[in-house]
């Protein structure tokens, strides 16, 4: 009962494990893509936007599954990233779609326009 009353709280007692695991992987990289994939995490983290806990571990399992077999296959990080790793971390972060937080103002917005229009028709 108590750890209900905390994940209330504090958020899934099991996404904060797993994300912890998730960094451990991260730092057990060796250079040049423990660095890149710091950078990406960065990047998602503002970008990604993401709100829910399932598919930001999902997301985040793959970044790092992705920069292990890199790891493991000696593949350059250029050819991860390509030229662009802005374009690259976004369209990471794309494959994941999910709620978001801006999905709210978002609703808001369109239901002010249609709210403003119907006062234009009375």
């Amino acid at each position: 009962m108590a750890a209900k009353w905390i994940e209330t709280l504090t958020g899934s007692l099991e996404q904060k494990k797993q994300y912890r695991q998730y960094k451990a992987r991260i730092e057990g990289l060796a250079e040049p893509y423990r660095a890149a994939a710091k950078a990406i995490d960065r990047y998602l983290m503002y970008y990604g936007g993401v709100t829910d806990g399932d598919t930001m571990m999902t997301m985040l399992g793959d970044s790092a599954d992705l920069w292990e077999r890199a790891a493991v296959d000696g593949t350059p990080v250029r050819e991860i990233v390509g030229h662009d790793p802005v374009e690259f971390a976004e369209s990471f972060a794309r494959a994941y779609s999910s709620k978001q937080w801006i999905d709210k103002e978002r609703a808001r917005l369109n239901k002010a326009i249609e709210d403003a229009e119907r006062g234009e028709q009375k």
